[in-house]
């Protein structure tokens, strides 16, 4: 046991130590050090320093969350940014709004999360929002309305904490890190078919978002990625169980999706959920920040546009990680997940637990993506 305080250095004995179990694979103890701590001065002081290259590597890996090369759960040549300070978290409130089962507003009030903010350049910046690690249960129950047998069978997930983009990755940011170096491959600066700084970037592919957050986490010396699928839904649900995140139903003044038939214009969904009050058909994204947050602080969540998660797409959920991890072994490599919905989407799309199956290549002006950032 040692008798560091939060803000102390670790003695040579004590980084040695440390740096021996962080770099043979064993696990550190609040006898050791508080792991803040750890990351903190790993982050500032000796430890990282007396390391060689390798085992240097070995600790970005663990401070940053990544596996190893060998890991299945691996993304391929992952960029490791050299370690960083850790962000200066600060709390912010925000309103929450619930609606009955016919859509109607009950119970508004307020709350408060934590997150912090990394400046991609000017006035562009990226807000991170802190969600709680916790357990859910993932999927859909048989009696949920239009729900499908790939969103079962329900079981429990243990999510660790990590920070989610506030809102998708909107236009301006995207261009911020398009301009950068190229990594893998070349980004279109202005890929969207909806144009605006404050709107969500879409016609972006899988692999666009990879290298976005390839080019990220270079710029920022963290490691930015995409959500696994058990983090997207743990993030979308904040603590509920309903269909959405605000209740039994949606409504279009709550979130940006398909509330009229595409042809009559006439309310032809108006029924087919939970009896939700006639809508309106957008026809196009909106700017991220004009619909309520969830309970964790993050908007929409449904609807807008669909957000590419980093998983291979199984018929189910048979064999699933209850950890919360990517899972990227025996499903199909050519199909990836969305999640959420998007503008052109009926309201049964756009459920927590509703999922769908992408090619990787595929861009269209319905999907869009949000990034998420781990530390321990």
């Amino acid at each position: 046991m040692t008798n560091n305080q939060p803000g102390d250095d670790p003695s040579p004995e004590t980084q040695q130590n440390l740096l021996n179990k962080i770099t043979v694979g064993g696990s550190l103890t609040v006898g050791d050090i508080n792991q803040q701590l750890v990351t903190q001065n790993i982050a500032t002081q000796n430890i990282f320093l007396i390391a060689s290259p390798d085992q240097q590597e070995q600790i970005s890996r663990k401070i940053h969350g990544v596996p190893p090369p060998s890991s299945t759960a691996s993304r391929n040549a992952a960029v490791i940014p050299p370690l960083c300070s850790p962000p200066v978290i600060s709390t912010f409130e925000f309103e929450v709004v619930k609606v009955d089962a016919k859509g109607r507003e009950v119970n508004p009030c307020c709350k408060q999360a934590q997150h912090f903010i990394d400046s991609l350049g000017g006035a562009v910046e990226l807000e991170m929002v802190s969600i709680p690690g916790g357990k859910f249960t993932m999927g859909a129950p048989q009696e949920e309305l239009e729900s499908r047998e790939d969103e079962r069978p329900r079981h429990l997930v243990t999510v660790k904490p990590f920070f989610m983009g506030k809102y998708p990755i909107t236009q301006a940011q995207w261009r911020a890190i398009a301009s950068l170096p190229k990594i893998k491959h070349d980004l279109d600066p202005d890929p969207s078919s909806f144009k605006g700084d404050n709107r969500p970037v879409e016609r972006v592919s899988w692999y666009d978002a990879e290298e976005f957050c390839d080019r990220l986490s270079k710029e920022t010396k963290r490691v930015y990625r995409l959500p696994s699928e058990a983090e997207w839904e743990y993030a979308c649900r904040a603590q509920t169980t309903t269909p959405f995140h605000f209740g039994a139903t949606i409504t279009t003044e709550l979130a940006n999706y398909c509330g009229q038939d595409k042809n009559t214009k006439a309310c032809f969904y108006k029924g087919t959920y939970r009896n939700e009050p006639q809508g309106i058909y957008r026809q196009e994204t909106s700017e991220v920040d004009i619909f309520s947050a969830n309970t964790f602080g993050l908007h929409d969540m449904h609807g807008n546009v669909w957000e590419w998660c980093a998983d291979y797409y199984h018929n189910n959920y048979q064999e699933a990680p209850s950890d919360g991890s990517m899972w990227l072994i025996n499903g199909n490599e050519e199909g990836r997940i969305l999640r959420g919905g998007s503008w052109n989407s009926p309201p049964h799309i756009c459920r927590s637990a509703s999922r769908f199956l992408g090619n990787p290549s595929s861009s269209n002006k319905n999907i869009g993506f949000r990034v998420v950032c781990s530390f321990v």
